[in-house]
């Protein structure tokens, strides 16, 4: 490697680097600051501790009237939910959608790929009409059903280019050992699809975890909250927001999203690599 190589090889690191340590920042002085009396923690912006304040932990666990244990779990059943209800129903629609000849196929599929950019805002109202009607308000319901009718047009679509990947001569072979559609699905299809249903496992896991609106507007029992509507409940413009147990436990929700991506990080690089969206 030349000197010329070498630098240019640094400076990229370097500025790498730089990027990452930018885009770190606020992570790490919401971790520093959940270890910070309350009275310190906006009048020190560096990631320095002068004190620390363990207690903003056990505050911030018990601080809700419930522990914070009740709305991890509402939030584990709700992933839970949204990642089998996406699995199943979306590797069957992409299965349909890359081997079936239907009619009509094609113009379904288009429709399907619209629905991508299509604001969640704009069917909401509609949405929780419908949902009132079937008497589903401050239940999971309306957070997991929904994925088991394959709403989610972003994983059926990347389902189906991996599909369309996978030879068909292996559909032709398990016919003639006299599997029917199911059969290929299941025996063939599915268990070649593992890094695209492990990058949908992934992705589902981290946007509901992470989903706020959605929970907000159906979940308005103390009881029902999940991580993301009991983390707003910190906030209080009359009393005073309490800071410190906040940032405390919102480390807390982020270990299982830091958990699930280092975890799958091989299956979501393959997955996506192997789909064809570039």
């Amino acid at each position: 490697m030349t000197t010329k190589l070498r630098i240019s090889s640094v400076v990229k690191h370097l500025a790498l680097i730089a990027t990452a340590a930018l885009m770190l920042y606020p992570v790490l002085w919401m971790v520093v600051s959940s270890l910070r009396p309350k009275d310190q923690i906006f009048q020190a912006p560096g990631l320095l501790l002068t004190e620390v304040e363990a207690r903003n932990y056990p505050d911030g666990w018990n601080a809700l009237g419930h522990p914070f244990t009740v709305y991890l779990l509402n939030s584990a059943v709700v992933v839970l939910g949204a990642i089998v209800g996406n699995l199943v129903s979306c590797s069957m629609a992409a299965y349909a959608f890359a081997r079936l000849e239907f009619r009509g196929r094609k113009l379904l599929f288009t429709i399907m790929l619209m629905t991508i950019m299509l604001p969640v805002h704009v069917v909401i109202v509609p949405q929780y009409v419908l949902f009132s009607e079937l008497g589903w308000l401050n239940t999971f319901l309306p957070l997991i059903v929904p994925k088991l009718l394959a709403t989610d047009a972003f994983f059926v679509f990347l389902m189906v280019q991996f599909i369309r990947g996978i030879p068909r001569e292996l559909d032709d072979a398990a016919r003639i050992d006299g599997c029917g559609r199911a059969g290929i699905f299941l025996r063939v299809i599915l268990p070649l699809m593992t890094p695209a249903l492990a990058t949908t496992a992934i992705f589902t896991f981290i946007w509901t975890w992470n989903d706020f609106f959605s929970q907000l507007i159906y979940l308005t029992d103390p009881d029902m909250y999940t991580v993301p509507v009991a983390l707003r409940s910190f906030m209080d413009a009359t009393t005073g927001t309490s800071w410190g147990s906040m940032f405390a436990m919102s480390v807390v929700s982020l270990l299982p999203v830091f958990l699930a991506f280092l975890i799958g990080q091989r299956f979501l690089v393959r997955g996506i690599a192997t789909t064809g969206i570039k």
